[in-house]
């Protein structure tokens, strides 16, 4: 027998006996020992709020100083008109025809026909997560903002696929705050980009089972535990 091959038995015959010794807290599944979950649309026909928007919200009001002048969001301008000040401009980008609400048609990955220099803030939400090459699409975000301007930016973490997406233009990619401090730093100095997570082991649980954010209270969805990232959020300057 081998030194590692001695060393694998010793461990398992101490965990052995380690959880022997140790009374293990029962695991209650009640209607959580179930294969499909509670809601397959984040909870939203549970309630008006998903748990990751929630988070999103959140952080969004955090920064809602910096939505000001001219000011381009993706799909609507649902933050722009709720949160701005002093908005000049407010342009809402959208990858295909067919949004009535959008001013601007373009994919962010190939989107040369934008201006470099122009806005004062970006809002990119959960947008990155379904862009296969997020690269390109963080160059041109990149370029389209101001010297001095601002990006205020969130990505998906924990979460199941989104089949909306999936359908129409891809859902390719979860992230980390560390993954994510890389990919922004190859863009912007790394000095200038605040990045955080939002989430629980609680709250992740009840996001995956679709449960919406009125059924937790308050103080369960604001304890933070960066082991369970639901919501990253980017705060970045040009």
């Amino acid at each position: 027998m081998t030194d590692y091959s001695k060393f694998i038995n010793l461990l398992r015959r101490k965990y052995k006996l380690l959880f022997k010794r140790m009374k293990l807290k029962p695991v209650i599944w009640g209607n959580l020992r179930n294969t499909k979950p509670f809601s397959e649309i984040f909870g939203y026909d549970r309630g008006s709020q998903s748990i990751a928007r929630y988070y999103v919200d959140q952080f969004i009001k955090s920064k809602k100083k910096f939505i000001t002048g001219k000011v381009l969001e993706i799909g609507d301008n649902t933050y722009t008109k709720g949160l701005g000040t002093d908005v000049v401009l407010s342009d809402i980008l959208h990858v295909t025809e067919g949004n009535p609400k959008a001013t601007i048609i373009a994919d962010l990955t190939n989107a040369d026909h934008l201006p470099s220099d122009f806005y004062d803030c970006v809002i990119l939400t959960q947008t990155l997560n379904f862009i296969y090459d997020y690269h390109s699409a963080l160059k041109h975000v990149h370029r389209i903002i101001k010297p001095n301007g601002k990006l205020i930016a969130t990505l998906s973490g924990i979460s199941q696929i989104s089949s909306y997406d999936m359908c129409r233009w891809g859902d390719y990619w979860r992230f980390t705050t560390l993954s994510t401090e890389k990919i922004f730093s190859d863009f912007f100095n790394k000095d200038k980009v605040e990045v955080k997570s939002y989430g629980n082991v609680l709250a992740a649980i009840s996001f995956m089972e679709g449960i919406s954010s009125r059924e937790l209270k308050k103080k369960e969805l604001d304890f933070n535990d960066p082991n369970y990232q639901i919501i990253i959020t980017v705060f970045a300057e040009k």
